[in-house]
């Protein structure tokens, strides 16, 4: 078992917890525990920088923040020395993250002296970190919003491809290509939608600015996925409506969208070249596209 896997079955179930030094993968692990089971408010301080973090983590960061708007959690940026030192408490028992991070080990002390003495230690640490917000919307808001700004289905899909990621620290992470914009691009044309439409959402909802949606539609027009086709306006600038042009993505189900989609993106990569059906940029007008 991995530390993130050994910290899961440890937490779970258990009552009042407090943890300091948490980092990403650690704080996913967290709220899986949590969702498992157990009483209370957790209460969590994190490393420093592991909430800014979180800001541009779509699922991990809308994962946390839905825990903290449910009330189960309560976090907080670890402060003073050893902030990242990682430790649990919770009535009777304490434990620990020790090791160096290619191999790191959780230890449990549930001796009654040393474990009252070692939750001391932890509520102090947690009661001097500052308190923190997350930068990503909650689930339930970012669906409620989807809902409400674009229509029922993206937003079902979007909760089912969601539910499939759990709190996976890893996914969809900005530092590659391929990221949470790329997905909601992608999904935005799996249902016909306007591209201002998707990316002004995401900007009133606090994913991400919306001038930052371009590069994701133009990776995936260039792999040959979607396309943008251009429908009448008024005053301003042209808008465009998403399609898809592999047909895999319309018609895939929602639990098997983020993978097939990932495996068409990177196949292109792999042979160096547009997609089927060529790269996007097709200025029909919409009334001229195919049914």
């Amino acid at each position: 078992m991995t530390i993130v896997a050994d910290v899961e079955t440890a937490l779970a179930g258990r009552s009042d917890l407090v943890a300091v030094g948490v980092d990403a993968s650690i704080l996913s692990a967290v709220l899986s525990a949590r969702r498992q089971g157990g009483d209370g408010r957790w209460r969590v301080a994190c490393r420093p920088g592991v909430v800014d973090d979180l800001g541009r983590r779509f699922v991990l960061g809308t994962a946390t923040a839905e825990a903290c708007s449910r009330g189960t959690i309560a976090l907080r940026t670890a402060t003073g020395a050893r902030p990242d030192r990682t430790l649990f408490a919770s009535p009777g028992r304490t434990d620990a993250v020790v090791g160096p991070a290619t191999d790191r080990a959780l230890l449990a002390e549930a001796d009654p002296d040393r474990a009252v003495a070692a939750s001391e230690v932890v509520e102090t640490r947690f009661e001097m970190a500052e308190p923190a917000s997350v930068g990503m919307p909650s689930r339930n808001r970012l669906l409620s919003a989807a809902r409400e700004a674009l229509d029922g289905r993206f937003a079902d899909d979007l909760g089912v491809v969601l539910s499939t990621l759990d709190t996976d620290p890893t996914a969809l992470a900005r530092t590659e290509p391929f990221d949470d914009r790329t997905l909601l691009v992608a999904l935005a044309a799996r249902h016909d939608h306007l591209f201002s439409d998707v990316r002004e959402w995401a900007d009133d909802v606090g994913i991400a600015p919306k001038q930052t949606f371009s590069p994701a539609r133009r990776a995936l027009e260039e792999r040959g996925l979607i396309e943008s086709i251009k429908v009448p306006m008024g005053i301003g600038r042209p808008n465009y409506r998403l399609r898809t042009v592999d047909e895999t993505l319309y018609r895939v189900d929602a639990e098997r969208f983020l993978p097939a989609l990932r495996e068409l993106f990177e196949a292109v990569d792999a042979v160096g070249g547009p997609g089927i059906g060529g790269a996007g940029g097709d200025d029909r007008p919409v009334w001229d596209r195919r049914p």
